[in-house]
């Protein structure tokens, strides 16, 4: 045992989880799961469910480190990040900036376009009303800031755009209508600043949306992906280059990918608060990297920092 695990053994931790958010059900699910890793390898934890109050219920219970466990809004767009360094209590994950272009689609989508890295073409929509679509079916629509595929449909002919706009407009004032890359999806998770096995990601329906994602059988994962060595190479340097230029270089992240029919990546998103559930794909990337789930969560809250220096 380091003397950095010994630190924060001596530490109260408050998994905060639950929150405000559309995506609150799988967050309750995915702190369920740090909570019990963390009880089981020693360490002074609580279940911290988060609502307006959660600045009091932070200093009553007297948490002195915070573990992020909060999908969606108000969680991982820099909001809790902010009432932590305010608290000055240190927290798992990126910091207030980097978490919240990170949800941000567009802006995440601006910044690695600005660095040269790979991401589909794409069109902004703010209004539901008539939509000049200037990229050819099929199209994939999303909120530009929820998560867990919420929201999010595939288009595949103009007609049924302004269904898929109205459903992405009741999650957001402001939709991304992004080309459709026809081919493999694969997920590379990113451990401070190290790339972890990546996974391919294969939904029994065709498309991982919410159901594909947190309901058992439904989804086959390939884990490492069946790549060329060039390939998955590539993929990993450009997960890590994406989270550094968002400044998303530090705990647990996970970038995914669509690749073409010749195997060329482009960036889809970055979430710095990914999935713990018993389905979520960092822990399986993690595990074949040789780190089990307690050891996972453990690595993870010792990383625990505040990201101003005051």
């Amino acid at each position: 045992m380091d003397c950095r695990t010994t630190a924060v053994k001596e530490k109260k931790i408050g998994v905060l989880l639950g929150g405000l958010s559309a995506e609150r059900e799988v967050s309750l699910k995915t702190g369920a799961a740090i909570l019990e890793a963390l009880l089981s390898r020693g360490y002074r934890a609580v279940a911290i469910d988060v609502d307006r109050q959660v600045c009091r219920r932070l200093q009553e219970e007297g948490i002195e480190v915070a573990f992020l466990a909060l999908h969606g809004r108000y969680g991982e767009d820099g909001a809790i990040q902010g009432v932590l360094e305010y608290l000055q209590i240190p927290y798992t994950g990126p910091g207030i900036l980097a978490s919240g272009l990170a949800m941000n689609k567009l802006a995440t989508k601006r910044m690695v376009r600005s660095a040269g890295l790979p991401t589909p073409d794409y069109q902004v929509c703010r209004a539901a009303g008539d939509v000049d679509l200037q990229l050819p079916c099929p199209v994939v629509v999303k909120p530009v800031n929820e998560g867990s595929s919420l929201g999010i449909s595939v288009v595949r002919e103009p007609g049924s755009l302004p269904a898929a706009l109205e459903q992405a407009f009741a999650y957001d004032g402001e939709v991304l209508i992004e080309k459709y890359v026809a081919g493999k999806e694969v997920t590379a998770a990113v451990l401070d600043d190290q790339p972890l096995p990546l996974i391919e990601i294969r939904p029994a329906s065709g498309f991982y949306d919410y159901r594909a994602k947190y309901t058992p059988g439904q989804t086959e994962y390939l884990v490492p992906a069946p790549l060329a060595v060039k390939t998955a190479a590539r993929l990993q340097k450009l997960a890590v280059a994406a989270c550094r230029v968002t400044g998303c270089d530090c705990g647990a992240v996970r970038v995914d990918f669509r690749l073409d029919s010749e195997d060329n990546p482009y960036i889809i998103e970055i979430n710095t608060i990914p999935g713990m559930t018993a389905t979520s794909l960092l822990p399986k990337a993690a595990l074949a990297a040789g780190l089990d789930f307690p050891s996972l969560i453990e690595k993870i809250v010792c990383g625990a920092s505040l990201k101003f220096n005051l």
